[in-house]
């Protein structure tokens, strides 16, 4: 059966060398049509196989205590943690979780975005598109702080350049000149619409 199907994929490749063994619906049928699931018996000889059939073969068997571990659930819902800060909540939810971070407090620009953004269901693009925008002002806000208080941020360590720069030249070469070639087509395109004016 297998030969017959790889003599007409030659064949078709013959006849049409664009072909390069798609195999077709009609073909996909052919196969399939004898093919029966092997027994526990077949497979037997694949070392690993039927691991979880037996508990001594587990991997994790070794590992796991016995008698298990005692874990006393709480009856009921968790105590609801005290709220300090704003914490934002979906609309689609009746309230707000039992727990939550408190670590990030929304504010300036990127807290304002997120504001707006929890206004929308999770079902509209823009509640996301707004949260990876207030994400990337964040980023600029923080280096912002961190310049109003004295400290200079390491941005090519950040950035991960240095490590390029060891690890990866050839990447970061290219990157560099593909951000120059767009920045200089901006400079390019702005200089000239000023021109005509």
């Amino acid at each position: 059966m297998d030969n017959d199907i790889a003599r007409r994929d030659q064949a078709q490749q013959r006849h049409n060398p664009h072909h390069h063994g798609h195999v077709d619906y009609d073909r996909q049928m052919d196969f399939h049509l004898d093919r029966q699931r092997p027994s526990r018996e077949q497979l037997q000889h694949i070392q690993g196989w039927g691991a979880d059939l037996d508990r001594k073969n587990r991997p994790a068997v070794p590992m796991e205590h016995m008698p298990p571990r005692f874990i006393d659930p709480q009856p009921g819902q968790p105590v609801q943690q005290a709220q300090t800060v704003e914490v934002f909540c979906s609309p689609e939810r009746p309230g707000i979780t039992p727990i939550f971070g408190t670590a990030q407090p929304p504010k300036g620009l990127s807290g304002m975005i997120r504001r707006a953004a929890y206004k929308q269901t999770e079902n509209d693009i823009r509640h996301w598109l707004m949260l990876l925008l207030a994400d990337r002002v964040n980023v600029v806000e923080g280096v912002i702080d961190d310049l109003a208080h004295g400290h200079v941020p390491n941005v090519l360590g950040e950035m991960g350049i240095r490590a390029e720069m060891r690890h990866n030249p050839a990447g970061l070469v290219k990157k560099a000149a593909i951000v120059t070639a767009l920045a200089g087509a901006t400079w390019y395109l702005m200089s000239s619409r000023r021109s005509r004016r």
